[in-house]
């Protein structure tokens, strides 16, 4: 099958907070995002309204062909040091999923990348000893499939959207010519995950078994509410300013970051400047200062437009807000292709 010119692309990604769509004037770059519309999570009329708004002319199929990234709740992002002598040993790999990572390598669909550039790691060359393992529950990837399916999406591809990002912010880093270590922060309802990450590529990972959810009955002690769903309820909704409270919520999961920081800096040498929360809706931004203003850090604004552009990559007029606004990041970073050559390079030829 050829695709003619006229071909559009389309990028869905679903996380805990919204469903979000764009389409684009080609499948790859170069291209043009022409459209970028989000609805709520679990709103099947929702979604069937955003989908036949971002793809007016129904595909033979009745499906959206679409590049998909998810969060699944058990994924598996960590960056190791391979012994480069081991690696060609049968079950080197199940012992650090087991010993390491504490999960059974045959429940996962699992790839492995060198830590520095994303490029698949490569057995045979196995001269890169700093990787990152990533993947997911085979289970949890065949049920996203079938709930994409049952609301009329086709995933021509399926992705982990923590991957992309953290390939995006390294090259919009890179872009930018910074050089300062970033902690890079997706925190869900159940868990955090935690990166530094560099111009250079991924520096160092952990998962923490502490999320939004773990802040609510600090909610609850600290306004002396009667049940933790009240206190649930206040907490997610957007009627009670959090700020002056935000350093008590935030005490748990600041104690963990600072440790990973701490172990960092004194390995690198190097200090941690600045931070980037990626997964917050729009009701917890004040968490978003929280974090920074505790750890006394920078918040980093990303503008992902000029790296973008570098990507040969877009945005109409009416959606070039969604380039400031660090909840879309993930779903751009999804149609980044990182085989192109950076335009800018391109005209320092000239």
């Amino acid at each position: 099958m050829f695709f003619s010119k006229k071909t559009k692309g389309y990028f869905v990604e679903l996380n805990e907070h919204a469903v979000m769509l764009a389409r684009t004037s080609a499948p790859t770059a170069p291209f043009v995002v022409e459209e970028a519309i989000e609805c709520p999570p679990g709103d099947a009329a929702a979604l069937e309204a955003a989908i036949n708004q971002i793809q007016p002319k129904k595909s033979p199929s009745g499906y959206l062909h679409a590049t998909v990234g998810i969060y699944p709740t058990k994924r598996l992002l960590r960056r190791h040091a391979l012994e480069l002598k081991r690696v060609k040993e049968p079950g080197y790999f199940a012992e650090v999923c087991s010993q390491q990572f504490r999960i059974e390598q045959d429940k996962y669909a699992i790839a492995i990348l060198n830590a520095n550039d994303g490029s698949d790691f490569d057995l045979n060359k196995g001269v890169q000893k700093d990787v990152l393992f990533c993947g997911l529950l085979s289970e949890e990837a065949a049920s996203a499939q079938t709930t994409l399916l049952e609301n009329g999406i086709y995933p021509e591809r399926l992705e982990l959207v923590s991957v992309a990002t953290l390939g995006g912010v390294v090259d919009c880093l890179a872009h930018a010519k910074s050089k300062t270590p970033t902690l890079v922060l997706e925190i869900g309802a159940d868990a955090t995950h935690s990166f530094i990450v560099t111009s250079g590529g991924v520096e160092a990972s952990r998962p923490i078994p502490q999320g939004l959810d773990a802040m609510v009955p600090v909610v609850q002690k600290e306004l002396g509410l009667k049940d933790e769903e009240s206190a649930r309820k206040l907490f997610y909704s957007n009627t009670f300013d959090f700020t002056g409270m935000g350093p008590l919520l935030i005490k748990k999961l600041l104690r963990e970051l600072q440790s990973s920081i701490g172990f960092y800096e004194v390995q690198t040498g190097q200090s941690v400047g600045q931070v980037l929360t990626t997964q917050l809706s729009p009701k917890l931004a004040w968490l978003d200062v929280a974090i920074s203003s505790s750890l006394g850090v920078t918040n980093l604004k990303l503008d992902a437009a000029p790296w973008l552009q570098s990507r040969q990559i877009t945005l109409a007029e009416p959606i070039a807000k969604c380039a400031q606004d660090i909840r879309w990041f993930g779903l751009l970073s999804l149609m980044a292709n990182y085989n192109v050559v950076h335009a800018v390079a391109v005209e320092e030829k000239k």
